[in-house]
């Protein structure tokens, strides 16, 4: 995959708002792919955690889209969608047994062409073909507490480092942690990787690719220990599946639930002030 992975995730990721009567606002992140339906149809997929979306009580919410214009400048226009019938019932797809959530959205053209192809999602083996390893550097994008990288609405890029071991298989590994600190608005965001290593013969090895989607933090006893959750690509695929009628296959109940008992999750926060 030679692109500026970076760049393309950027102009793939939104921010996901619910303003309230209060002047406060539910905020998330998301993510489009591109995965056209088994008819050909062209479909943009919007993916986040499945936790953003239940904290948003209201039938409709808004995706943070943004227009350049001809003189090259940016503007944001967040656009309103609906989560929910006039019945109550989630348009969401959620993922059986993980923190994931997708559902067909009709994105403007320019947004429609920054979608990510869903084959960016990591498979199953690919931590293994890549050498993916505890200590190597993973970048998130998100919108920390509401709060856009600028004016234009972008969200904001960090890194952290993959704090736990082993990272497959993924259905026995579901989730892996990253050394990074999660606050509310991070949730749903992508986990991505740009490595640059070399193979056993020294040739250069390059692995591009989504490892997955910040779900969780990791609390103890009240505690933050600023160490996010993440969890597996695999997960993603599976809920976009599932929107052709696919299930997952079925998995063992005792190895569905996350290995850290101490792990909440990173809930999406009313924030104080809307933008």
């Amino acid at each position: 995959m030679a692109v500026d992975l970076s760049v393309d995730m950027i102009k793939a990721t939104v921010q996901i708002e619910q303003p309230h009567a209060d002047g406060t606002r539910t905020v998330g992140t998301g993510f489009l792919v591109s995965d056209p339906t088994p008819d050909g149809r062209p479909r943009v997929v919007l993916v986040t955690a499945a936790h953003v979306f239940d904290t948003m009580p209201l039938e409709e919410a808004r995706i943070g889209y943004r227009f350049q214009g001809a003189d090259g400048g940016w503007r944001y226009s967040p656009q309103p969608f609906e989560i929910r019938s006039t019945r109550g019932k989630p348009m969401w797809t959620k993922h059986p047994t993980r923190d994931v959530a997708v559902m067909e959205v009709k994105a403007p053209p320019e947004f429609a062409k920054a979608a990510i192809p869903l084959n960016w999602l990591a498979s199953d083996d690919t931590f293994n073909r890549y050498g993916v390893e505890p200590g190597d550097e993973m970048e998130a994008l998100g919108y920390p507490l509401g709060l856009a990288a600028n004016q234009a609405g972008f969200p904001i890029l960090r890194s952290g480092r993959v704090a736990s071991y082993p990272l497959a298989p993924s259905a026995e590994f579901p989730t892996f942690l990253l050394d990074f600190t999660v606050f509310p608005g991070n949730s749903g965001g992508p986990v991505y990787i740009d490595q640059h290593k070399t193979d056993a013969t020294g040739q250069p090895q390059d692995g591009q690719f989504i490892a997955g989607i910040l779900t969780q933090q990791v609390e103890l006893s009240g505690d933050r220990l600023e160490i996010g959750i993440v969890t597996h690509a695999r997960y993603i695929r599976e809920a976009v599946e599932m929107l052709d009628g696919h299930m997952p296959a079925p998995v063992d109940v005792a190895q569905a639930e996350p290995e850290m008992k101490g792990a909440e999750a990173a809930s999406a926060l009313n924030l104080g002030q809307p933008r």
